[in-house]
């Protein structure tokens, strides 16, 4: 753990980026494998990695790179971890970056795709995903902000993300959301 943590202080940006990229990219691997399997035999569930590299594409070039350098933002916005300053960073993030995230992960997916409509997904369900993400992101930035250094808080977020992610692409993918 020490090496690792070396690692992420002596390259914090490059370390931070491809972590959060990978724990992103598995999201969807895992909602693939586990929550698409529940209608299928576990033989039969093929992995779509196109649409993983979708995901990962998006991770990386929006969400990794977004939430380094605003998670920098914040701090020196509000730095410390005293409850007003997490407090504030919290209500930040969940007014400015939550839509901004939530809205490149369906917009961004479905440009990838090359759909017809790339608001398509974000319409159906962006307020299902802000509402729920208000509550668990709320909590968990609040954790992030109060107990991990500055330095290591994108890839802390990344693996946050993993789950949230899982979340989004079986939302997305319970919409009715076919590539096309």
């Amino acid at each position: 753990m020490s090496r690792a943590w070396a690692v992420i202080k002596a390259h914090p940006y490059i370390s931070n980026v491809l972590g959060y990229t990978t724990l992103f990219a598995s999201a969807d691997l895992i909602q693939q494998r586990v929550l698409d399997a529940g209608s299928k035999s576990e033989d039969s569930v093929a992995i779509d990695w196109r649409q993983t590299a979708r995901v990962a594409t998006v991770g990386f070039c929006f969400h990794a790179n977004f939430n380094y350098h605003w998670l920098r933002g914040l701090e020196r916005m509000l730095p410390g971890g005293g409850v007003k300053a997490v407090t504030g960073k919290v209500v930040v993030d969940q007014l400015v970056a939550a839509p901004l995230t939530i809205s490149a992960f369906y917009i961004g997916l479905s440009l990838l795709e090359n759909k017809d409509d790339p608001l398509k997904d974000w319409r159906l369900n962006f307020w299902t995903s802000y509402k729920t993400g208000v509550v668990f992101w709320s909590t968990m930035q609040a954790v992030n902000f109060a107990l991990i250094p500055p330095v290591a808080r994108t890839v802390f977020l990344g693996g946050i993300a993993l789950t949230f992610t899982i979340f989004l692409c079986h939302l997305r993918g319970q919409s009715g959301h076919k590539p096309e």
